[in-house]
């Protein structure tokens, strides 16, 4: 496996987007796709949007915004992937649905080329499962919003190789992020301190004991964090939140994992935070 410089994103959502644009502000040459050509528009407005605003912040030049936005491919046609050295999967985290994506990536994959998975807290050992070469597949966490946060967690599953691990660890350095290495277990470690934190907070509301605004208030002035426990629930997405306290629930087999039912429903009702205007906190959607 030699220097990584193409680099294959599947999604375009949030997470997608978000790595698709510091890939091609670092340099790299970017294949976003997703199956719906709306959610590509959007992605593409999200990204022109974001290196406009490092314009203005003067980190970038206009010429080096246009440059970046022109080493973006969108497509709805994953047959645009086959030139890509490295492939990072950031679709919904949906075990079932990342399984179906590894499955489709395998088949276009060369024998080289490295499938990564920005899952949250998914198995990367059940996901290289699902493809021809294990050894290739490895997970690639990002941290949300890409742009902005510098880290990426890297988690190598039973079988993958040191050559994958080493190219995909130069690529996130290469992409200006730190890095630091997880088990293949729930949550792998961001997730496994931080959702419990953010189930507790949602415990502690649904008890009574404080209010939304004072359980955030009380978090980010007393223990000095930049986000309160629900501000930043809303910003990942309760349905994000639940499936992975779900994956820690059913992964480990302690009751301290088992999600708050507050948090189940908001999601029951749609209330899943930013995105839907509505989560512990109402949004502005204009």
């Amino acid at each position: 496996m030699g220097e990584i410089s193409v680099i294959g994103v599947v999604g375009s959502g949030q997470m997608g987007n978000g790595i698709a644009h510091v890939a091609a502000t670092t340099g790299f040459e970017v294949h976003l796709t997703d199956i719906s050509q709306a959610a590509l528009d959007r992605a593409k407005a999200t990204i022109e949007k974001n290196l406009g605003r490092m314009v203005k912040k003067e980190r970038i030049s206009d010429s080096d915004a246009a440059a970046a936005l022109g080493r973006i491919q969108f497509s709805t046609d994953n047959g645009g992937l086959e030139g890509a050295q490295l492939i990072i999967e950031a679709a919904t985290e949906n075990v079932d649905l990342k399984y179906k994506i590894f499955e489709g990536l395998s088949a276009i994959a060369g024998p080289d080329t490295i499938l990564a998975s920005n899952t949250s807290s998914i198995s990367i050992t059940s996901i290289a499962s699902k493809v021809e070469r294990p050894e290739n597949v490895m997970g690639m966490h990002f941290m949300n919003p890409v742009p902005v946060m510098k880290l990426v967690e890297l988690i190598r599953g039973l079988q993958t190789s040191d050559a994958t691990f080493s190219a995909v660890e130069a690529t996130a350095q290469k992409m200006g992020k730190t890095t630091i290495v997880a088990r293949d277990v729930p949550g792998f470690l961001v997730n496994r301190i931080l959702m419990p934190y953010l189930n507790e907070a949602c415990q502690a509301l649904y008890e009574g004991i404080g209010t939304v605004e004072d359980i955030d208030t009380g978090m980010t002035l007393g223990t000095n964090v930049p986000m309160g426990p629900f501000t930043l629930a809303d910003f990942i997405g309760l349905d994000t939140c639940l499936a992975i306290c779900e994956v820690l629930y059913q992964g480990l087999g302690d009751d301290k994992y088992a999600p708050s039912p507050l948090l189940r429903k908001y999601v029951e009702a749609g209330w899943l935070g930013r995105k839907t205007g509505r989560g512990f906190y109402t949004y502005n959607q204009g």
